[in-house]
């Protein structure tokens, strides 16, 4: 069964303290990102990364404060979540033509749903995975979107409960209820990684 891994906005302004949009003990599952990317590259399996990748004046921090600005600190991917080789996919029209397969490939995005990047689907039908495994940040937010927009592709999709924290808790669980309805599954960091 071809298997994509599908990190989620893993990046320094979500997952540290001191980053610019903290998600609550995001540090805690950095170890879990560690041990799942770990897992991907020593058994081959392509790795999808969303990143958000805003200008200084972006819509969004009208409604969320400024983070992730092309080119900060905050911006960059938690080490252990980072390949040497990868591909950046823009929302550039036409950027999906100038992509090649590679062991990880950052796709960028300016809105919390990674599908409105015009060259996400294409990629997806490119790939054509029958499992996604997802984690990151979150889960009721950005981790929600990428769920449920890649269950309307019709493969599987797990979602890894100790490779994800959610920016407001109490809206979590209701999320992952309506993820397993809805036809996905939950799994652990030692479930994927067997």
């Amino acid at each position: 069964m071809k298997t994509i891994f599908f990190d989620v906005d893993t990046q320094l302004d979500f997952l540290y303290p001191a980053g610019a949009l903290p998600v609550p003990g995001a540090e805690q599952i950095i170890d879990s990102l560690g041990a799942l990317t770990e897992f991907a590259v020593s058994h081959r399996i392509p790795i999808l990364s969303t990143i958000d990748a805003h200008s200084e004046d972006d819509p969004e921090f009208k409604i969320y404060k400024p983070h992730c600005v092309i080119g900060t600190t905050g911006q960059k991917k938690a080490a252990a979540t980072l390949l040497n080789r990868h591909e950046v996919l823009t929302s550039a029209p036409g950027a999906f033509d100038h992509v090649r397969e590679a062991p990880q490939i950052l796709v960028e995005k300016q809105k919390l749903d990674c599908f409105t990047n015009p060259n996400l689907r294409p990629l997806l039908d490119r790939l054509k995975p029958e499992r996604y495994v997802v984690y990151g940040v979150a889960t009721e937010l950005c981790v929600r979107c990428a769920v449920f927009g890649l269950l309307s592709t019709g493969a599987e999709v797990e979602l890894v409960t100790d490779g994800i924290k959610s920016l407001n808790a109490a809206a979590a669980p209701k999320m992952l209820e309506r993820f397993e309805t809805e036809g996905g599954r939950l799994v652990t960091v030692s479930a994927v990684t067997v």
